[in-house]
């Protein structure tokens, strides 16, 4: 039995994928259709937690399937029983997209010329661009990997950096350790990276410091990545520039100086909210429930729990 937080799913997987029950469940309310306790597999709501608190009463589940790309704070809160699995590349493209997007902006200053329009002004004004700049992208999984997809086509240099150094069909993965070398000569420094213990903090402001002046800073990764009051500080004095789609805390209180800082670009957090979220995360759906029923390991898994699964690669 599997569960699902729309109708819509229900209504797309039942005429796609049989060989299992499908029910409504928003894991606010009781399951429609279904005990609590019948669900095998149930597919979290998006941009929520609070179905955590409806696990208890699911006392057969074995796998909750996320609609969202990050999972931190998921594992603790579940526990090590319950196998869980993310939505991979399903806001790839559509992060990846904004990224682009604030780079575009941020370098040819569209936010002054949306300013200027309000006010009724006609004034040219020179800009930088993303063309011939150097752009570093501190993350190599599916969003830091679209983001780099979409860069090259702009002419940009593009040097990628993930915890160890390595080599892969794309070329040179550079070591988080290599970080203070890379710095100096990056204009514009992409941070894609999922929250951890890890990486909580790691753009500090010792990193933040070897950034060359001008520099632009993106955050599409995790707020909690960026030491947003060693960024602030950066951002309010002129030295850096910033466009963030995630902060620390989030949302920011309305009195936040970045709110107002020349050189910041706020969106709150729109990443993976567009129109080719709700297509793609279908896609996936069907695919890891044609796997379960093929035996086969469901994609993106990052805790087993109960799930009996073989030990392939993911594919």
């Amino acid at each position: 039995m599997v569960s699902l937080p729309e109708q819509e799913l229900v209504d797309h997987l039942s005429a796609r994928v049989p060989g299992f029950r499908y029910v409504l469940w928003d894991m606010a309310g009781d399951p429609v259709g279904a005990r609590a306790d019948e669900i095998d597999v149930a597919v979290a709501p998006y941009f929520t937690g609070r179905w955590v608190g409806a696990l208890p009463a699911a006392t057969r589940l074995r796998l909750v399937q996320l609609q969202s790309t990050g999972f931190d704070g998921v594992p603790e809160a579940i526990g090590p029983d319950l196998a869980l699995s993310t939505a991979g590349w399903v806001h790839a493209a559509g992060t990846a997209e904004l990224a682009l997007g604030l780079m575009i902006a941020a370098q040819r200053e569209l936010d002054r010329a949306v300013l200027q329009q309000r006010d009724g002004i006609w004034r040219r004004f020179e800009t930088r661009t993303l063309a011939d700049s150097r752009a570093l992208v501190l993350g190599v999984g599916e969003i830091g990997s679209a983001v780099v997809d979409r860069l090259l086509p702009f002419e940009v240099e593009v040097t990628r950096v993930a915890s160890r150094a390595r080599t892969d069909e794309r070329g040179p993965v550079h070591g988080i350790d290599e970080l203070p070398a890379l710095l100096p000569d990056a204009d514009v420094l992409v941070v894609a990276l999922p929250a951890s213990p890890a990486t909580d903090g790691l753009v500090d402001a010792r990193v933040l410091s070897l950034l060359p002046d001008d520099a632009l800073v993106v955050n599409v990764g995790r707020g909690r990545v960026v030491d947003t009051p060693a960024l602030t500080a950066e951002v309010v004095s002129g030295r850096l520039r910033c466009a963030l789609d995630v902060v620390e805390p989030e949302p920011f209180p309305g009195d936040h100086p970045l709110f107002r800082a020349p050189g910041a670009i706020l969106t709150p957090h729109t990443g993976g909210s567009c129109t080719s979220y709700k297509p793609r995360v279908r896609r996936l759906l069907r695919t890891q429930l044609e796997r379960i029923a093929a035996g086969e390991r469901p994609l993106f898994l990052q805790q087993e729990g109960r799930l009996d699964v073989p030990a392939d690669a993911e594919g």
